[in-house]
């Protein structure tokens, strides 16, 4: 059995405690994880806060911290096929998706290294003769980064990287659920040769370690992604501290197929947006509206590779559909598939827990056009699961796509350019993507509006966001300033 430890002022241990983690595959314990409690949090944002304050950090140029991010991203790459192996042992998320996805978060940090030294203030044409005014952007502080377990590398480069570029300090919560990729990636970037404390890692349950960092003094802002529930709570926490916070709270993302849409490249986006990483990503294209002059072709088709997708170990390249990450998650599928089919929908395929070792759950399809109260319809399953509407019109399938109180992601199917811009106006969401699915970089913003959040991650504006502005104003003239109390 291993043992993972946390990292806290440049120092690993086994913290204040430990609890057990389970192989998803088989759902044996395969791993003891550090379980921080309070005194372990206030001893991780003591570290960021010195680390901010010191001159090894807070002396450094934006070019030399961009180095520091470029060699990281070169450890992340060297070190891809181990995080992966973590990260699939201790979610259940295959290896081909979790080796793909860490080779390209390395390209985050590079693109953060490169913008260390790009954050620039302004000079502003000030109406006044005598003074020269400029802003300055200077970084906000200590972070507190919590992530989920899901694409939990990505999930953290997102966050570690611009607060870094900006000059911040960090302290990364992983999720209790699987957090062993990321006590990982705490060794990798030790090799860095960043100063220590500029990041810490740790993991722990709600009370003792969440509230207690979200709601510490000493944390300038709050980078959480995860579900609405949990946002409420670190809302009500920052009201402690003021802290500024940015919110990535997951979705039901429509994925709307037009009659004049590509249908096998619209089947095969739809089987990777909702059946990819088993359901569990925060985009999962969840809700299919589909022309109902095409759904019969496109359901039968969608079935068949449904039906046809290879489930099995995480760790084997063949598989296509690995576990769910935990049972709760089953028992959610079960039950929401469950009462969707009692109020009216029809379960196309799927639908039932895989008996046997391993918390497995196949691809799903549920039409619910019959039953557009349907829980299916509402409920993040976190899961492989479908759920279908059939539409007549542009407008109906606008009105379906917008039914919801997230808006995170949405997908449009269509050659017709002009519906397309229709479409892109209309749906109330922080990503479309037009005749393609999931695709990111880290050049482009990523985030939503609604129970999905607020802020960006990606992109320049993400670095931005971890950045305060000084307005600097400076007089320029040798005459002595007036007496104010002096008539003339």
């Amino acid at each position: 059995m291993q043992e993972f430890e946390q990292y806290i002022g440049g120092v690993f241990s086994k913290g204040s405690a430990q609890f057990e983690s389970r192989d998803p595959a088989t759902g044996k314990v395969w791993a003891l994880m550090p379980e921080a409690r309070q005194e372990d949090v206030n001893a991780a944002v003591e570290a960021a806060d010195a680390a901010f304050r010191a001159p090894e950090w807070a002396g450094m140029t934006p070019t030399a911290r961009g180095k520091l991010l470029m060699k990281l991203a070169d450890l992340i790459a060297e070190n891809a096929s181990r995080l992966a192996e973590y990260e699939t042992r201790d979610t259940g998320k295959i290896i081909r998706e979790t080796s793909a996805q860490i080779a390209y978060v390395a390209d985050y940090y590079r693109y953060y290294a490169g913008l260390a030294d790009k954050i620039e203030g302004a000079h502003l044409p000030i109406d006044k003769p005598d003074m020269e005014v400029w802003l300055r952007r200077e970084p906000i502080g200590v972070v507190a980064a919590v992530v989920p377990w899901n694409s939990q590398l990505f999930l953290s480069a997102v966050k570690i990287g611009p607060a870094l570029a900006a000059g911040c300090t960090v302290v990364l919560k992983a999720s209790e659920t699987a957090p062993a990729p990321l006590l990982e990636f705490a060794r990798i970037f030790d090799q860095a040769g960043f100063p220590k404390g500029v990041l810490n890692v740790i993991t722990g349950f709600g009370a003792e370690c969440g509230s207690v960092l979200t709601s510490h003094p000493k944390v300038a802002h709050i980078a959480f992604t995860g579900g609405p529930d949990t946002a409420r709570h670190i809302v009500r926490n920052s009201a402690e501290n003021l802290a500024s916070t940015s919110l990535e709270l997951g979705g039901k993302s429509p994925f709307i197929v037009f009659e004049d849409a590509d249908i096998e490249s619209a089947v095969n986006a739809q089987v990777s947006g909702i059946f990819a990483a088993t359901g569990q990503s925060c985009v999962a294209g969840s809700r299919l509206l589909i022309a109902n002059s095409i759904k019969e072709d496109f359901l039968s088709r969608l079935k068949e590779k449904a039906e046809s997708v290879v489930i099995g170990s995480p760790l084997d390249m063949a598989t296509e559909v690995g576990p769910l990450c935990t049972e709760t998650q089953r028992e959610l599928a079960v039950r929401l598939v469950s009462q969707s089919v009692d109020a009216g929908a029809s379960l196309v395929t799927g639908g039932a827990a895989i008996d046997g070792e391993g918390i497995y759950f196949p691809p799903t399809i549920v039409d619910c056009s019959e039953a557009p109260k349907a829980p299916c319809l509402t409920q993040e399953f976190f899961g492989p699961v479908l759920s279908v509407v059939g539409f007549d019109t542009e407008e109906e399938a606008l009105t379906l796509a917008n039914d919801t109180a997230f808006g995170l992601a949405s997908g449009v199917f269509t050659r017709d350019l002009t519906r397309a811009h229709r479409m892109i106006r209309g749906i109330r969401a922080g990503i479309v993507w037009v005749n393609t699915y999931r695709a990111v970089s880290p050049i482009a913003p990523f985030g939503g509006h609604g129970l999905s959040g607020h802020g960006r991650e990606g992109g320049l504006q993400a670095a931005l966001d971890y950045t305060n502005v000084k307005t600097v104003w400076l007089r320029t003239s040798d005459e002595p300033i007036p007496d104010p109390f002096v008539m003339r």
